[in-house]
């Protein structure tokens, strides 16, 4: 027996355009597919607003001349050995330089690590991407 539901729904003709114009801007197959995407993004935003355990991916570009900017940088994540769970480091120019960091950890202390980091001197931008642990999102 299949998981799958069937759902009936009513939308307005306008709502209804804007829909499909939706789902085929992103080019998905489905309206189907498009909602239960939709849904996803809902259930991992709800996550983080309630500051369960989720991942994230925490974007850094930065200055590599700033005067010790990469020991602080490395010493932040060292101090957070649980939610830190890998760095990748880029060279984009001979002056700059890109980190992603994968966390895990509760919303509201990811979300301070991401703050701890943006305000080094030298962090010209950072960004924290949210996503989920992947249990609550079928």
């Amino acid at each position: 027996m299949s998981n799958l539901v069937r759902l009936s729904m009513s939308l307005d003709k306008s709502l209804a355009r804007r829909l499909d114009a939706l789902v085929a801007r992103a080019r998905y197959d489905s309206r189907s597919e498009f909602l239960r995407d939709l849904v996803r993004q809902a259930a991992v935003e709800r996550q983080w607003q309630a500051d369960e355990e989720v991942l994230g991916t925490l974007t850094l570009l930065y200055d590599r001349g700033q005067r010790g900017l990469t020991e602080r940088l490395t010493g932040i994540q060292h101090s957070r050995p649980g939610e830190v769970l890998a760095a990748t480091h880029v060279h984009l120019t001979h002056d700059l330089c890109a980190e992603m960091i994968m966390v895990r950890g509760r919303a509201g202390d990811l979300t301070r690590l991401a703050d701890a980091l943006r305000q080094l001197k030298g962090v010209l931008h950072a960004a924290l991407s949210m996503s989920s642990t992947g249990r609550d999102v079928r």
